[in-house]
């Protein structure tokens, strides 16, 4: 039996009665509905009020809108349930996560990179209170991969760094923060990305470290949040071959399941070996990595026999319901096992449903901008002469921007432009094009070239790299050593790789008009760059410093 007074959910006598009442007033039909989060925009509301109210649904998520919008979604929904829906968020930047008039606070390698906890604090305020104003209650972060394999395209400015000791204090920060605003963190990635260089969304992903290694590192950091009350931990299709022989050493490397339906991983090691109480629920079973690992279903009913509590997302909700009820009607999936996964459930629910709003006071422009100082990393500078770069000294600066120019706070090209003219600089904006090519007789030392690139980390993709003009990759830094140039990264922290030659090179972790804005700031006055890179942005190779 699960014990509800204990970590993580400290139930009192009202609530732990409130959660044993509801489960002995369910019908089994209600209890497999309560491990299902559906995500809400994929269904007609009508349908979705109807699905709510026959208690097929124990937690929904949607896709960021304005909070007037998603309180409005709500609304009907709550009236209809029976029992109180988790409303779930991915908000792991900032409110933006789950309402989209909320704050792009930075990704988390922007505050790691601001080596500075009560950062961390102000950020996890930020998303819980924002996100309980549109009333979210449970939030799929923080993330706590390690970003070891710099090809990785998921992970990157998803995650604060490199440093295992520096994901562990973070996240530790983070879920402090959110959970004292009433809100519930769940952990993200076990057993952990970052190892592999490929995307768990398209198939199964590997952590391969040796077993011992994986627990002073992965494990020690989700060790070390289930001891500071951690509430709930999502696991992905990440196999940990190491791990789950080590737990059972009859298992082969072909039989290793990814974690999300590893017994190995879910049970033996977060229930028994680091005494985890709360909710276990899978990443999203659209994905490759889950459904690439045996048939739906037998997937389905696997991944809560296996230990999950929850399952996130649907193919096709009516067919993964019924492959679910089939599995507790079949024994797959034992009434005892479905009773403690919903008695987690629902705790979770008594803890974070009735909750009173927040009353903590955020500022989070104002703290946005706290950390865009802090966190602007000057990671090499072979021209230390280049800086200050005002309009004295650099009267034209030619602006090229890489990547995705459009972001929240509009272009990227127009706000960059807008601030370098007000700031006195001739600024346009390059368009190779129009350009040809040509020779170096005619350039100046006066002008500047400054390259903005937002290469973001995304899912369904297979790398994250800089992909030149493909007309003589004209806006490559080919004459870096006839003009001055500096090169500015505001998202992958690796672009060195691909610009290894650039002498001048920044990296500032999330972009926004305000990062854009403080990066001109600091290279009209030449500092300070207070920034501590949280991984290796020279990627480990020789040339990128130079």
């Amino acid at each position: 039996m699960v014990n509800l007074k204990d970590r993580p959910f400290y139930l009192n006598d009202e609530q732990e009665s409130w959660v044993l009442e509801t489960l002995r007033s369910m019908t089994v039909e209600e209890k497999v509905g309560q491990l299902f989060c559906v995500m809400g925009q994929d269904y007609e509301p009508a349908r979705l009020e109807r699905m709510v109210a026959s208690g097929q649904v124990g937690a929904i998520l949607f896709r960021p809108e304005p909070a007037d919008s998603i309180r409005n979604r709500f609304a009907p929904l709550d009236k209809a349930a029976r029992i109180p829906l988790l409303k779930a968020a991915n908000l792991e930047e900032g409110g933006t996560g789950g309402i989209s008039d909320g704050t792009l606070f930075g990704w988390p390698m922007l505050t790691a990179a601001t080596d500075d906890e009560t950062l961390v604090e102000k950020f996890g305020q930020v998303c819980a209170v924002e996100g309980r104003s549109a009333g979210i209650n449970w939030t799929y972060s923080p993330v706590c991969d390690i970003d070891m394999n710099f090809r990785n395209p998921i992970t990157n400015v998803r995650t604060y760094g490199s440093d295992p000791d520096r994901v562990r204090r973070f996240t530790q920060k983070y879920v402090e923060a959110v959970q004292g605003c009433g809100m519930a963190a769940c952990a993200k990635h076990f057993p952990g990305d970052g190892v592999d260089y490929r995307d768990q969304h398209l198939h199964p992903t590997y952590n391969s470290l040796p077993a011992q290694e994986w627990y002073d590192t992965y494990g020690r950091i989700y060790q070390n949040l289930i001891a500071h009350d951690l509430l709930s931990i999502m696991v992905g299709h990440i196999v940990q071959p190491n791990v789950a022989m080590e737990i059972n050493p009859q298992l082969s490397f072909a039989d290793c399941l990814p974690a999300s339906l590893s017994k190995e991983m879910l049970t033996g090691v977060l229930r028994e070996k680091f005494g985890f109480n709360g909710i276990i629920t899978t990443d999203a079973t659209i994905m490759g990595g889950f459904c690439m690992a045996m048939e739906r279903e037998k997937a389905i009913p696997a991944a809560i026999a296996a230990g999950n509590d929850m399952l996130v997302f649907n193919t096709d909700f009516e067919e993964d319901y019924q492959y679910l009820l089939s599995g507790v009607q079949h024994g797959e999936v034992s009434l005892s096992r479905l009773e403690e996964a919903v008695t987690r459930v629902l705790a979770l629910k008594a803890k974070v449903c009735f909750s009173s709003p927040c009353k903590i006071k955020i500022d989070g422009p104002k703290w946005h901008k706290e950390a865009a100082e802090k966190a602007i990393t000057l990671v090499k500078n072979n021209q230390p002469e280049v800086f200050p770069v005002t309009p004295e000294r650099y009267p034209q600066v030619r602006l090229i921007v890489l990547g995705r120019d459009e972001i929240l706070d509009g272009s990227i090209g127009r706000i960059a432009l807008e601030y370098l003219r007000r700031q006195g600089f001739d600024a346009e904006l390059y368009r190779p094009l129009e350009d040809d090519l040509h020779g170096t007789g005619k350039l100046s030392r006066q002008r500047l070239t400054l390259y903005l690139a937002n290469y973001e980390q995304a899912s369904n993709q297979t790398t994250v790299r800089i992909d030149w003009c493909k007309k003589h990759a004209l806006d490559g830094p080919r004459f870096l050593n006839e003009e001055p140039c500096v090169f500015v990264s505001l998202a992958n922290p690796y672009l060195l790789q691909d610009a290894p030659r650039v002498k001048t090179y920044l990296n500032a972790y999330t972009a926004t008009r305000t990062v854009i804005e403080t990066v001109i700031d600091k290279l009209m006055a030449g500092g300070p760059f207070l920034g501590v890179s949280p991984v290796d942005a020279f990627c480990g190779l020789p040339d990128t410093r130079l």
